[in-house]
């Protein structure tokens, strides 16, 4: 049976494609999208998201606005990566599928709350909106059936030498996350930078031949670009897609279990999570953290998730 899943993300060109494979795998039920700011704007990852959803055919899943700023601290964003609306790279139409009225806080709340305790959280951006559904209703935790989020890094961040952007976005409400006793397994650069979509990849998208085909191309063609030049990388890593893929298909992405503390103080450190495999802090495990990812069942699969809502972009 398909796992029920709520996006929450901040679209950026690979929080695209894990609205493409959310929606467009078997094994995945896509009962909402809610965005936030983080790589961008509120607005603008809100019109994000809408587009992609515009473009893939996707009109029976509602898609909620978030909160607009951290919890404490200023919005930082990421136009250097995903340029200035977001989602650069492709030419986008006017979209089409609305916005639902409803605040994304409130709808991971009754969503969550009304489910049978089966709904996965899948949150790929900044945390902030998860952290204050937290708040708003505590009785969220034993209703959840896990979270299983792209951020951090059991070894060195990008934002920062510590830090990986999303958590560093707002470290307050990551450390709410992962402070919370309920299911976590934490995606992290050091299992998404095993996502690269080299030539190999973007050929079999493109022989794909539909129109949306073609605007992935695009997206994973600008993405490239600046990765190149941010970090030197010769292909874009596509990090939000692994969370899904683990939700998806477990078994694409292995895990170790280990206590995770998100550093809200440090100087330097601050949005760093410090991963403990092995004891030394005197801690129980807290967290799965990915380790491995099967590259080609990952792409695989997501290429299948992209022929499959194909058709409907035509």
């Amino acid at each position: 049976m398909p796992r029920k899943i709520i996006l929450d993300c901040d679209p950026g060109h690979d929080d695209a494609m894990a609205i493409l494979l959310a929606q467009g795998s078997p094994d995945i039920d896509l009962v909402g999208i809610t965005t936030v700011a983080g790589n961008q704007t509120l607005d603008k990852t809100t019109l994000n998201a809408r587009r992609v959803c515009s473009a893939a055919g996707i009109t029976d899943v509602p898609i909620c606005a978030g909160c607009a700023a951290p919890l404490l601290r200023p919005l930082v964003t990421a136009a250097y990566i995903h340029g200035e609306s977001g989602l650069d790279g492709p030419q986008w139409p006017e979209p089409t599928v609305p916005l639902s009225d409803e605040h994304a806080v409130d709808f991971i709340v009754r969503t969550i709350m009304e489910s049978d305790g089966d709904v996965t959280l899948v949150p790929v951006g900044p945390l902030t909106n998860i952290a204050l559904a937290l708040r708003r209703e505590p009785r969220i935790v034993a209703k959840t059936r896990e979270v299983v989020l792209m951020g951090g890094s059991s070894e060195r961040g990008n934002h920062t030498p510590a830090a990986e952007f999303n958590i560093i976005v707002d470290p307050e409400a990551a450390a709410a996350v992962f402070s919370t006793p309920w299911p976590v397994t934490m995606v992290g650069l050091n299992l998404t930078h095993q996502a690269g979509a080299g030539p190999d990849v973007v050929e079999r998208i493109r022989a794909l031949g539909s129109p949306l085909a073609r605007t992935v191309v695009d997206l994973l063609g600008f993405f490239g670009s600046t990765y190149k030049v941010a970090e030197g990388r010769p292909h874009p890593p596509v990090h939000d897609p692994c969370a899904v893929a683990r939700v998806a298909k477990p078994e694409l992405v292995e895990v170790q279990d280990a206590f995770v503390v998100v550093e809200t103080k440090g100087e330097w450190t601050s949005g760093m999570t410090v991963t403990d495999f092995t004891g030394r802090l005197g801690r129980a495990p807290n967290a799965k953290v990915a380790t491995v990812l099967d590259r080609a069942g990952f792409w695989d699969e997501m290429v299948s998730a992209i022929a499959a809502l194909g058709p409907a972009s035509r």
